[in-house]
């Protein structure tokens, strides 16, 4: 298995394997790139600001977004928070243990659910977002505001066109099948 490598060593390892092969590069590369920052970005935070508060990144996007949206049904956390509502029982599960998070049953339809944060949560979202913002700052800190704003007007371009067009596309692709489900604990088809 190959150790870790940087993303300029990946960069000339991916060039020499496609070499003449008619792709998009500048489109691979935004797309990699994507992927990777989102990965370094997550592992950083989750190595720093996050183990002191014993949180994983999922958890403390599932806070965030009960903090951000406030008492919210479980379906729209998982989606906001890019996760399954089965990893969302789990997670939901562990912060409440933790009395940072409150479950509710829904007034008019027994079969939702209801989150909320507790006060502990509040406060501790309070206490632990002005950390997380610094390291926001930090792994930002090669660019400039204006970069920063830029770079973001450009991932959410990327977010509105799969919200946008996605779905007709993978029907285009799939020629109107459903994709497979996911299998639990296993990787997707290749």
């Amino acid at each position: 298995m190959p150790g870790h490598r940087s993303i300029t060593e990946a960069e000339k390892l991916a060039a020499a394997k496609l070499g003449g092969v008619p792709i998009r590069r500048e489109q691979m590369a935004a797309v990699a790139n994507i992927y990777r920052a989102a990965s370094a970005v997550r592992q950083h935070l989750e190595n720093s600001v996050l183990r002191g508060s014993d949180l994983t990144w999922t958890a403390f996007v599932v806070l965030w977004v009960v903090w951000v949206w406030g008492e919210s049904e479980t379906r729209h956390v998982a989606e906001e928070a890019g996760i399954s509502k089965g990893t969302l029982t789990g997670v939901a599960r562990t912060l409440e243990s933790r009395g940072l998070l409150r479950r509710a049953d829904h007034p008019s339809d027994g079969r939702l659910v209801l989150l909320s944060l507790t006060e502990e949560g509040d406060a501790f979202m309070q206490r632990v977002f002005p950390a997380f913002n610094e390291e926001e700052a930090f792994v930002t800190a090669r660019l400039s505001d204006a970069e920063c704003r830029s770079l973001a007007e450009g991932l959410r371009s990327v977010v509105l066109q799969v919200e946008e067009h996605g779905e007709e596309r993978r029907q285009s692709l799939l020629g109107g099948a459903e994709p497979a489900p996911r299998r639990s604990g296993r990787r997707p088809r290749a």
